[in-house]
């Protein structure tokens, strides 16, 4: 094995051993981890590491092909698995004309709903029989978690045919009743757009799409979800409500009242996320859900997105709840205190309202 990549799997062998979520490696600077929510350093007393250190660690763990696409693009997130097994999220980027890379810890087996403490609402979308269900947040806030831990729950419930298609391959099913196939950009296909075209020749049951990121895959996710399937994606959105802005805003200004109606129609559901540092250690999710029912679809349909939070406050009975209300749930139980409550709250929100 190349010395290189035989050093790059040792810190990343490291950072798992010290309960790490992520490892950084930059210019002059030591490794660093992020534990428990705190950044510090991976070994005390460690050396900055030098430009060229840096980049021959990082560009290790890449292919020709990677390379490549690196060095045209520059900016790379490949998934990568240590010898001993433990698998990371890599993202490679240039800042100040030197490389840079943060490695993110993916855990081996794939978690519960109940072990996120995800609400029976959320565990209850695993049931619908089609539509879109999307599960957003800022990085690093648990959505590819949350996701994988609702295939899973179907993966292990019934028989389904699931394909993913994702870049990259994060987490890795193993097949218990359903039929679950994972697809990885580049290494399998070229184009989130032509392999959503072609995905329903396939015959899938359950679509998952790591993330829509342009206009072509939102249309195509919406027409899939639409025609009689159930569809999970993700978007780095911060609300129910900007998630709903960021789809229709994604489309040509003439085209934008049909994917109104047609969002109002195929959206079940969404959930977005925080993590927060929790009292005691680790973190903690804080949601905002909202269900799709015949007011958030008038709403959708008349381009009155920003009433939305109002049904959120109002339709607790539906399962519904505004960020603001999940954290002020877990502060008084004792998860989190007041002051990181506040600190994330959006907009104009008030843990005192909630």
């Amino acid at each position: 094995m190349d010395p290189s990549l035989q050093e790059m799997n040792r810190l990343l062998d490291q950072a798992a051993e010290r309960k790490a979520s992520d490892l950084y490696l930059y210019v002059l600077m030591p490794p660093m981890i992020r534990a428990a929510g705190h950044i510090l350093p991976l070994d005390q007393g460690a050396e900055p590491l030098a430009a060229e250190a840096v980049k021959r660690l990082a560009m290790s763990l890449l292919n020709g092909s990677q390379t490549k696409r690196f060095e045209e693009e520059r900016e790379l997130d490949i998934a990568h698995q240590s010898p001993t097994g433990h698998r990371f999220r890599i993202n490679l980027h240039w800042e100040k004309e030197n490389v840079g890379m943060v490695a993110r810890a993916i855990p081996r087996e794939i978690p519960s709903m109940d072990d996120l403490d995800l609400p029976p609402v959320v565990q209850q979308m695993t049931g619908y029989p089609h539509g879109l269900v999307l599960v957003t947040g800022p990085t690093g806030s648990g959505k590819s978690t949350t996701l994988a831990s609702m295939i899973d729950s179907l993966n292990r419930r019934g028989a389904y045919h699931i394909i993913t298609l994702e870049d990259p391959i994060e987490y890795i099913f193993t097949p218990v009743k359903s039929m679950v196939r994972q697809r990885q950009f580049e290494q399998d296909f070229t184009s989130f757009q032509e392999a959503l075209k072609r995905i329903l020749r396939q015959t899938p049951d359950i679509v998952m799409i790591g993330e829509m990121r342009d206009p072509e895959t939102i249309s195509a996710a919406l027409t899939i979800a639409e025609t009689g399937h159930l569809v999970f994606a993700t978007l780095h959105t911060y609300s129910a409500a900007q998630t709903i802005d960021r789809i229709v805003d994604a489309i040509p200004p003439d085209q934008r009242d049909q994917v109104r109606v047609q969002l109002a129609l195929t959206l079940r559901a969404v959930v977005s996320q925080r993590l927060l540092p929790a009292i005691g250690g680790g973190r903690v999710a804080g949601r905002e859900i909202l269900v799709n029912n015949s007011a958030v679809a008038n709403l959708i349909r008349e381009n009155q997105v920003a009433q939305i939070r109002n049904v959120l406050q109002t339709s607790a009975d539906e399962g519904m709840t505004t960020l603001a209300q999940d954290l002020k749930r877990l502060v008084k139980s004792g998860r989190i205190d007041y002051e990181t409550a506040q600190q994330y709250l959006v907009g104009d929100e008030k843990l005192s309202s909630a």
